[in-house]
């Protein structure tokens, strides 16, 4: 993907860095089911099997445009990943504002990276569409401040959906020209993607084959992690799907996007797989299946909800935990930022 051949190296982590994992989730809209599952629940177990910091990308937030509201929506994710069971005294969890190295690494990182990486990122590609003109410098960069939120804390993980990991791949581009141009090998480790999880994309009720999207006009098309009962029954209820009973092989079910869809996000939730899923429910019809997805959902979702509701009333314990998360971000970020600028020649 680069202008330059660039070997990749029999270890990404040469130099023998601490295991650390970075992911990080924007303060836009409403976080949702498939935030959750893709995301959120995944980093749970990595508590505690190595050093992780849980970013809430509020810089990132600002690519398609100001919004007012948005240090509201930043306490909102914070409250999100403490509700679902992130524990801000083992994992840090801060706003990625809060912490200059992210904003000055990417400008470095800007002089590394190249246009041609750039132009082949496709998500950019489907978020500009046909007004690329018009969009901001900051969403074409994008995945350059993505690869710079990484490796200001020379981080070896990262979960990602199948949708970020390309740009996770040009995050491991951008490390190893860094450190074959500067001759400084193993300065960045190249940081190696976690795909987890069963349900690693979770897809719109409306239309199986689009991804779930806070972005979406629809609300019919998310389940949000801050809908009530009722609202969580309904929307399932009116779910699309095909007339066909539940039934079939996996590669039948997956020919129906809207029917396999639900069978994953059920799977999910419950710890099963589809194909059991599908032995479970084989012959069922949506009517009968939708209902017990909706108490499943509700029995998952209802607790995340309602504890997040009781974090928010105290907006100043929230800030208490980003502060203090950004503090112990900063002590591992501005030492491996002044090395970086020292490597690349400055006072």
């Amino acid at each position: 993907m680069t202008d330059q051949a660039v070997q990749t190296p029999v270890s990404s982590n040469p130099a023998g860095h601490p295991e650390r994992v970075f992911s990080g989730v924007q303060p836009t809209g409403n976080l949702h089911l498939g935030n959750y599952l893709g995301a959120i629940r995944n980093w749970l177990p990595m508590q505690d099997e190595k050093p992780c910091i849980f970013c809430v990308v509020d810089l990132h937030a600002i690519t398609a445009g100001f919004e007012p509201d948005l240090a509201d929506k930043t306490r909102e994710i914070a409250a999100a990943y403490i509700a679902a069971g992130i524990d801000p005294e083992k994992s840090i969890v801060f706003a990625q504002s809060r912490v200059p190295a992210h904003a000055e690494l990417a400008w470095i990182l800007n002089c590394v990276a190249r246009i041609g990486w750039l132009d082949r990122m496709t998500q950019f590609k489907e978020k500009a569409g046909k007004n690329k003109e018009r969009v901001s410098v900051g969403l074409y960069a994008y995945p350059v401040l993505m690869a710079a939120d990484i490796l200001a804390y020379r981080g070896t993980h990262v979960p990602v959906g199948e949708d970020q990991k390309q740009h996770l791949e040009l995050a491991r581009d951008i490390a190893q020209k860094f450190n074959n141009d500067l001759n400084v090998p193993g300065f960045f480790p190249q940081p190696e993607p976690m795909i987890l999880g069963p349900t690693p994309r979770v897809m719109s009720l409306r239309d199986g084959k689009a991804k779930m999207s806070k972005s979406d006009m629809s609300d019919l098309s998310r389940i949000n992690l801050k809908d009530s009962d009722e609202e969580i029954a309904a929307k399932i209820r009116k779910a699309r799907t095909d007339p066909e009973p539940i039934g079939g092989t996996l590669e039948e079910i997956d020919a129906r996007p809207e029917a396999s869809n639900l069978i994953g996000i059920y799977a999910a939730l419950s710890g099963k797989t589809k194909a059991e899923v599908l032995e479970i429910y084989d012959g069922a019809q949506f009517s009968t299946f939708k209902g017990e997805l909706a108490d499943l959902t509700i029995s998952v979702i209802g607790p995340i909800r309602d504890r997040m509701a009781a974090l928010l009333t105290d907006k100043g314990e929230i800030d208490r935990v980003l502060n203090r998360g950004a503090e112990r971000a900063v002590e591992i970020a501005m030492p491996i930022l002044a090395e970086t600028k020292k490597a690349a020649g400055f006072l």
